[in-house]
């Protein structure tokens, strides 16, 4: 996890410019470098990086001798890296994943490189000698990567937005900054005077599809057809695949662990692989949650039965709410859901910086997309729409559930890894029938539940635990961190403002209070950059006017309040 920035064209200084960089340090806090691109005085690249893999040679922008025209700035990790090494005899000068991008471009091409890439990465690659200029971004936009370009041919590119909003340009004085498409690859010409022109934008792989880089994989082969028992072994051999392949670095592996379905079965596999791959240290998992809340209890339980060294951090309501201001700082949006599920990511992200040596850090994120985890699929009319509803949550990842889960813990340094968005496992799950995958018996995720229902992963009573909503979840049973929120914004919205809500936020105008204070929080940071959520996340086929589970008829939180 790094944060790369790249300025093509620049009219201003570069030395003023480049303090634009430094707005992502948060991002790579073990080294920063500033390069400027030989012959191009109006190009340079920013680079902070956290050290995951080799420690001696994995600063960048990334320059080897057999290629001395390309340089490559990236942002993640590419598992495959020794596997398409081994394979097209590449020879290497470091130990860096990122190197194989220099070596399959000069093989065949950007399309070839991209579609070969297993792993989550955004990217900036310049080929001088063909002068060109190469953006990238990974299926799922695990990994953020946000830019600006103007008429004229100038040219950013920032990990995050913030890195881009204080850009000076002559010709544009309000820059418009906004998300690579993640899937896409995008193809830019050279100018002389260093300013680029966009040739094509080009969208590589839809979730569904199986990658093109499964032909090179040494997962043992998989079953045929769709009966019962053969998906389910299909899908556990996919899983752990997926975890032993994201083993890959030099730094203390830790988890996140809420003690619902996802991130148990991921701290689960992850401490089996870790023992199978003879790692000298104990596996530490993290709860966040108030004083007696379900998320909490529920963890206890998981990483008793696993036997991690488990963590647990408490915060109250007043630590939460001081937080918010913070949390959309970093977040970049004003979505309600998503700010409400990032302060607790935030804050136990937060404590693993300061008193763990944990760094890269496993996670649960995506199933609920892929597995139709949400409680509002129990609403679906069909198989069909539900599977349509959960590749849109999947082409909707980058702007909702990733963005939390990049910017939270990126904030603190450190390296979120994610297996149920593996493109093998996920592409192989949506291959599937779609009656197979809907929820069964009043149970969403019900296919993955039985697939690993004799394999005492995780205790019964967890493999069958019922999806909470977050804010539910983390916080104590008495008071939900959802009626927290409530009770503190309606002091400080009043009503004459949300009557003119609509006057002072023509874009996604807030319907509630709480939306309205987020929007007053973002607003003060990105001022005009409302456009950066075409949409607030909702459930759908619901009549539900707030984002929360809570609202919903099927939810069950009842059961405790």
């Amino acid at each position: 996890m790094c944060g790369i920035w790249a300025l093509f064209g620049s009219d201003d200084c570069l030395s003023v410019q480049c303090l634009s960089a430094m707005k992502i340090a948060h991002r790579g806090p073990d080294a920063f470098r500033f390069e400027n691109v030989n012959g191009y005085t109006n190009c340079c690249f920013g680079f902070h990086r956290l050290a995951v893999v080799d420690q001696l040679f994995g600063m960048q922008p990334i320059r080897v001798k057999k290629y001395p025209y390309l340089w490559l700035c990236y942002n993640g990790e590419i598992y495959n890296h020794k596997k398409l090494q081994h394979h097209f005899e590449f020879e290497y000068q470091t130990k860096v994943d990122g190197e194989i991008i220099l070596h399959l471009y000069d093989k065949g091409g950007i399309e070839q490189t991209v579609c070969m890439l297993d792993g989550v990465f955004a990217f900036i690659l310049l080929d001088t000698a063909n002068k060109k200029v190469f953006l990238g971004r990974d299926t799922y936009g695990v990994r953020p990567l946000f830019k600006a370009m103007t008429e004229d041919g100038f040219l950013a590119v920032c990990s995050e937005a913030k890195g881009l909003v204080n850009l000076k340009h002559s010709m544009t004085p309000f820059l418009k900054v906004e998300p690579f498409f993640p899937g896409h690859y995008e193809v830019l010409d050279l100018k002389p005077n260093g300013k680029v022109a966009s040739v094509e934008m080009v969208k590589y792989h839809h979730c569904r599809d199986e990658p093109l880089h499964a032909l090179y994989d040494s997962v043992e082969k998989l079953f045929p057809g769709f009966e019962i028992e053969t998906v389910k072994s299909n899908l556990r051999i996919l899983f752990d695949n997926a975890v032993k392949k994201r083993l890959m670095t030099d730094r203390r592996i830790g988890c996140l662990l809420s003690g619902g379905l996802d991130s148990s079965l991921v701290a689960a596999t992850l401490l089996k692989q870790l023992k199978e791959a003879q790692v000298q240290y104990p596996l530490q998992t993290f709860a966040i949650g108030m004083e007696d809340s379900p998320d909490l209890l529920a963890a206890r339980k998981v990483a008793n039965h696993i036997g991690s060294e488990h963590h647990e951090v408490l915060f109250n309501s007043e630590e939460g709410i001081q937080v918010l201001d913070e949390v959309i700082f970093a977040l970049e949006t004003y979505d309600i859901t998503t700010v409400r599920a990032s302060v607790g990511m935030y804050l136990v992200s937060k404590y693993i910086r300061k008193n763990t040596d944990s760094v890269v850090i496993f996670s649960g994120e995506g199933s609920d997309e892929l597995t139709q985890g949400y409680i509002y699929f129990h609403k679906a009319p069909s198989p069909e729409k539900a599977e349509e509803e959960s590749e849109r949550l999947l082409r909707e990842l980058y702007l909702f559930d990733v963005l939390r889960a990049d910017r939270t813990t990126a904030a603190h340094g450190l390296e979120l890894r994610v297996p149920f968005l593996d493109h093998r496992f996920s592409s192989y799950y949506l291959s599937l029938p779609p009656d197979m995958r809907v929820p069964k018996n009043g149970i969403e995720k019900h296919l993955l539940r039985e697939t690993f229902e004799d394999s005492n992963l995780i205790p019964k009573e967890i493999l069958w635990r019922p999806k909470e909503a977050f804010s539910d979840g983390i916080t104590s049973v008495k008071n939900s961190w959802f009626q927290i929120l409530q009770d503190y914004i309606e002091h400080q919205v009043d009503d004459v403002a949300m009557a003119s809500a609509a006057q002072k936020f023509p874009i996604n105008t807030p319907k509630t209070k709480e939306g309205y204070y987020y929007r007053q929080i973002f607003e003060h940071h990105y001022p005009g950059r409302a456009d950066w959520l075409p949409h607030y996340w909702m459930p759908r086929w619901t009549s539900a006017t707030d984002p929360s589970a809570r609202t919903l008829t099927h939810y069950k939180a009842s059961a405790k309040a």
